[in-house]
């Protein structure tokens, strides 16, 4: 263990404590579904996937986590962990009780001993070495494929934050013991979100198993610079992008000060050797927060913008890599990289982690701030809104409804996210733009859709041409680490004269 696992903090390192806000907890932010985890660690080789996990306990209420498996990767080949996993989940044992004093009471933590109950580890050797007739199952092997046995119909996100060879093994014994049916009916639920190819099983994963629902990243072997993921915290380590980003919230001091705190923090979150958690990528796509579909990666999210490597119907391949989005960094310029699409989420993810770090601590000494709930013309699901329009029409939409838990101030800023709506790589020109005109500081928005020589001018994804656009409503509180909730307005634009 490195020696900031033995270091102690004070219990109140942030210097000025304030008396916890009065809130309801029924009010709080809830969530309609729970995605099915599965996560897959290389824990111990670097202290970056100690860091991922203790973050993913913090938001693990949204998820229904089915499986924490120690796993081996080309950096540790020959020896598998779970000790280390057990040891963040004693540590979040611990906080539990705080945590979910903040915590909606249809979304609680999960108490450590199911958590314990759940890990597992995987084949202690390198690779495909874990894969073949011959080959018995891990532990680990056997609780995936008992997952995918379950009658449930929902998708099992397998988040592989090192190497895959556990979910290869479990797909070489569907493959020898299952009807052809069968064994497709069981790869149709999985989604797997790698952090790039880690060993060599990824590539014959893809390779045998095309219509797999899988993410990741694709670029030469070590070659991790040139991945979407590293864009997390990696700008300086990487020297990508630089300018761009917030660099000081993913610091040494900046994580002493605001999640190395606490009997959960100080205890538990190592410091990093390379860059801060890169594999917290792979939950941050499925965090539910308004702003991304987990079953379309090209909509983007706090985990990235992925699109398909080939989008073509001639080959039933679900393999989707690095997309970009145009953004204004903090230095004013503009940057046109896949690094971007999670980049330029920085302050609003690493205040959330901060927030929840902060529900670790007695209610005595936590600054506790929770998440705003926006409504939309009555609607406060967090999944996008949809809208049909005529071109050169005008819709309204209305945040009525919209609240602070803890009675913040609330900002509204909406603004269109062009790149979902294209998979061009410069998007400027392209997607037809919307006209926004805001009222009571963008609490409400009227939406001008462009004439229909452009929303409906034969490039849309739609049979008839029309464009899809994208409208996300971003509302941020004022508390000491601002809340960040969104909602997705989709806008599918229509010609009425082809529809008369």
């Amino acid at each position: 263990m490195v020696a900031s696992l033995l270091r102690l903090t004070v219990l109140g390192t942030l210097a000025v404590q304030a008396v916890c806000k009065t809130f309801n907890t029924s009010s709080l932010l809830s969530y309609q579904e729970k995605p099915r985890v599965f996560i897959l660690s290389d824990i111990s080789n670097e202290p970056d996937d100690q860091q991922s996990l203790i973050r993913y306990l913090l938001y693990s209420n949204q998820f229904k986590t089915e499986g924490l498996v120690a796993s081996t990767s080309t950096w540790l080949r020959d020896a598998v962990h779970p000790e280390d996993m057990l040891q963040v989940i004693n540590a979040y044992g611990n906080v539990t009780d705080n945590l979910n004093k903040h915590a909606p009471p249809d979304a609680q933590y999960a108490s450590a001993d199911y958590f314990r109950s759940i890990l597992r580890s995987g084949a202690a050797t390198y690779g495909m070495k874990a894969v073949g007739s011959n080959v018995t199952l891990s532990d680990g092997g056997k609780l995936l494929l008992e997952r995918l046995q379950s009658p449930s119909e929902k998708p099992l996100w397998v988040l592989a934050w090192g190497g895959t060879n556990v979910l290869a093994q479990v797909l070489y014994k569907i493959h020898q013991n299952y009807s052809s049916e069968d064994a497709a009916a069981m790869r149709s639920k999985l989604r797997v979100y790698a952090i790039s190819d880690q060993d060599d099983t990824g590539p014959w994963i893809r390779r045998n198993y095309p219509d797999i629902f899988y993410i990741s990243s694709t670029h030469g072997w070590n070659q991790y610079g040139m991945a979407t993921w590293i864009a997390i915290s990696g700008e300086t380590y990487y020297n990508k992008d630089e300018g761009g980003p917030n660099s000081t919230t993913v610091t040494h001091e900046w994580l002493r000060d605001n999640i190395q705190i606490g009997p959960y923090g100080s205890v538990a979150y190592p410091d990093f050797k390379f860059i801060m958690e890169g594999d917290t990528p792979t939950f941050l796509y499925l965090i539910q927060n308004g702003l991304g579909d987990s079953e379309n990666p090209g909509y983007g999210s706090w985990g990235g913008r992925y699109t398909k490597v080939d989008p073509s119907t001639a080959v039933d391949y679900n393999h989707y890599s690095d997309a970009a989005d145009r953004v204004v960094g903090l230095n004013n310029k503009t940057f046109s990289s896949n690094y971007a699409t999670i980049w330029r989420w920085r302050d609003a993810y690493q205040n959330d982690f901060a927030a929840r770090m902060q529900w670790t601590l007695p209610a005595n000494s936590s600054k506790a701030n929770h998440h705003p709930v926006v409504s939309v013309n009555g609607s406060k699901e967090l999944a996008a809104f949809k809208v049909t329009a005529a071109a050169g029409t005008t819709i309204n939409l209305d945040t009525a409804g919209t609240y602070d838990p803890d009675g913040d101030k609330l900002s509204y800023n909406w603004f269109q996210y062009e790149e979902p709506g294209s998979d061009d790589w410069n998007v400027a020109g392209q997607v037809p733009a919307l006209n926004l005109t805001t009222v009571q500081n963008g609490q409400q928005v009227q939406v001008k859709i462009p004439a229909s020589e452009d929303s409906c001018n034969g490039k849309g994804d739609n049979p008839s041409g029309c464009w899809l656009l994208h409208l996300v409503l971003e509302v941020k509180d004022n508390g000491i680490h601002p809340l960040t909730t969104y909602r997705r307005v989709l806008i599918q634009t229509t010609n009425q004269t082809i529809s008369a």
